[in-house]
């Protein structure tokens, strides 16, 4: 077993696209003092609704905001902190999102660190109106699932002159 990613060949591009997409989220990182990085979500349309599922791993409920920003787009955002686990917890943080490794293990020399650590941010537009008030959200096992039902009513309303 590798420790690094190997780009299979053959027609697929998505291990080309996988690494583009972590070529600009380790350029954006090395530019803020805050690490960010997008959780990958599956999100899939059925006749009542739309359903997303992101992989957020290790992130507590408490640190994830869902919200609409306006009537058809939904923000998901929150904050992933990680640390090292070592004998002893009198660890000072380093910077946001990690934790100083303590003097027993500073004899470690890391050959990667690819866990996501710092602040995410995904938006989705749904084309079509939705129903704010009915979106259920539930977390488990990492992975975060998002039911959106849509909007049973017309957008338009007959007025009448009186």
């Amino acid at each position: 077993m590798s420790l690094f990613r190997t780009i299979p060949t053959g027609g697929d591009f998505a291990p080309l696209f996988r690494l583009l997409d972590d070529y600009d989220v380790h350029r954006s990182n090395k530019q803020t003092s805050v690490r960010s990085f997008s959780p990958r979500f599956d999100v899939r349309e059925s006749e009542d609704g739309y359903h997303l599922d992101g992989e957020l791993p290790g992130v507590d409920q408490k640190d994830i905001d869902i919200e609409f920003s306006d009537p058809q787009t939904l923000v998901i955002k929150g904050r992933v902190e990680r640390s090292t686990h070592t004998e002893s917890d009198d660890s000072e943080p380093q910077s946001e999102g990690e934790k100083q490794v303590s003097k027993t293990d500073s004899k470690h020399r890391y050959w990667a660190t690819e866990r996501s650590v710092g602040e995410f941010l995904r938006t989705f537009a749904f084309p079509t109106r939705v129903d704010q008030d009915s979106v259920k959200a539930s977390l488990k096992n990492g992975i975060l699932s998002v039911t959106v039902p849509k909007s049973t009513t017309s957008g338009t309303k007959k007025i009448t002159i009186e």
